[in-house]
């Protein structure tokens, strides 16, 4: 669980990241959730957009897809969510938490 402080120094970070995944009409996939926690295991911090033609609203699909990869939901704004997920072996982003 995410204490505030460390959820405000993550959406700081996550501000400048660009989507790497997006959810479309297909949904929220197995295979997209293993693609998304092998680059959570490399990054630590994903932004995922949902487009508008997903079935799923962003904060729909950012609950199922942390559920999916062990994560958790930093923020969700509009059609953009962020997720976290340490990586203790090789920390990215929570050396500063």
């Amino acid at each position: 669980m995410l204490t505030s402080k460390q959820r405000s120094y993550l959406k700081s970070v996550s501000a400048n990241l660009e989507p790497a995944f997006q959810v479309g009409k297909g949904g929220v996939s197995k295979e997209q959730a293993e693609g998304i926690s092998k680059y959570l295991t490399a990054h630590e911090l994903v932004k995922i957009k949902v487009l508008d033609n997903s079935m799923y609203t962003a904060d729909e699909a950012a609950r199922e897809l942390a559920s999916l990869t062990d994560a958790e939901v930093v923020i969700v704004i509009g059609s953009k969510a962020v997720l976290f997920r340490p990586n203790p072996e090789k920390p990215a982003v929570s050396q500063n938490l």
